[in-house]
C-alpha cells in the first residue's frame, strides 16, 4: 500500500474522467463517420482510465 487516501482518490477520479472522455470521443468519432485508423485515438483515454482505476484499486 503505497498510496494514501488523497492519492487514491485522485487516481480514481482521473480514471473515471478518462473513461468518460474515452466513451465520448468514441461516440463522437463513430457518429461522425471517422475512418477506423482515426478511431485508434480512443486507445489513449481508455489506457489512462485503466491505469488510474487499477492504481486506485490496488493502491500502488
Amino acid at each position: 500500500m503505497n498510496l494514501g487516501p488523497k492519492e487514491t482518490r485522485k487516481r480514481l477520479v482521473m480514471g473515471v474522467v478518462m473513461l468518460a472522455a474515452g466513451v465520448g470521443i468514441a461516440v463522437a468519432l463513430s457518429v461522425g463517420g471517422s475512418d477506423r485508423w482515426r478511431r485508434l485515438v480512443v486507445f489513449f483515454p481508455f489506457w489512462m482510465a485503466g491505469l488510474g482505476l487499477y492504481q486506485a484499486k490496488e493502491r500502488t
